[in-house]
């Protein structure tokens, strides 16, 4: 994933990916949202003034082949078929969602938590929000298993999918008590890699895409990275994190199949 000419643009764009397969992230830059929410803040949940977002979002509606699938997220693992969607006023109450048809627009709105964008081999696309919570739920898996079923894909076609992480909380930024390590712990001792003893007492650093990527190749997807943008640590504070403001604004990684 690379960032655009400007240090202050109001997106970066992932590149090396497969052809036919556009994913791009928002940044905090370039919008017309006022202080906390400053500057380019989508997310109509926070507190923000509604008009003040709109217009952010009528500005990246414009560089886009479509409106954008916005999804009411509740940190869940309920999947969204694009594909199956009439037109509706308020948004569904999903974490994920999928579609085979070129120029949909799926979204996922995040201050830290991950976006995952998947790919199924020029077939199917598919987006989930992934914050620990849905992570440990099996969100991965409830929209792996979605996508497979409506291409109908066996496991040796997942091991052709690819999987892309955007920016999210990286493992120096992310501490966490027992309580999160427990719940990743009881699935598999295999994850007490990705936990690592904090200077504060009962706290740990986790490393949580490095959870989603183990969790991607156990579910048979070999091919996944992450971007490397820590939301909390960015030096340019391209990002939204709500680790690091607490009040504040949400960015948006989008992917259509073009």
């Amino acid at each position: 994933m690379s960032q655009c000419s400007t240090d202050q643009h109001p997106w970066i764009i992932a590149e090396g990916l497969p052809l036919g397969l556009k994913v791009m992230s928002t940044t905090r830059f370039g919008g017309v949202s006022r202080a906390p929410f400053e500057a380019f803040n989508l997310g109509l949940h926070v507190g923000d003034d509604a008009q003040a977002v709109l217009e952010n979002r009528r500005f990246l509606r414009a560089k886009l082949p479509a409106e954008p699938l916005w999804l009411n997220q509740v940190h869940g693992c309920e999947v969204v078929d694009a594909d199956q969607i009439e037109h509706r006023s308020t948004p569904f109450e999903a974490d994920a969602a999928v579609t085979i048809s070129r120029d949909v627009v799926l979204a996922i709105q995040t201050a830290d938590c991950m976006p995952v964008v998947i790919y199924g081999g020029g077939q199917v696309l598919g987006v989930a929000h992934a914050g620990w919570r849905g992570l440990a739920q099996g969100v991965l898996s409830e929209l792996i298993q979605v996508m497979a079923q409506k291409v109908g894909a066996s496991d040796h076609d997942l091991k052709q999918w690819q999987a892309w992480i955007g920016p999210c909380i990286g493992p120096s930024a992310f501490q966490v008590g027992e309580d999160v390590r427990q719940a990743f712990l009881t699935q598999s001792p295999r994850h007490q890699g990705f936990f690592q003893p904090d200077d504060a007492p009962h706290k740990w650093r986790c490393d949580l895409p490095g959870l989603a990527l183990h969790a991607l190749e156990g579910l048979g997807i070999k091919q996944s990275k992450w971007c490397g943008f820590c939301t909390v640590t960015d030096e340019q504070q391209r990002f939204f994190s709500y680790r690091r403001d607490g009040h504040t604004g949400r960015m948006a990684t989008l992917a259509w199949l073009g």
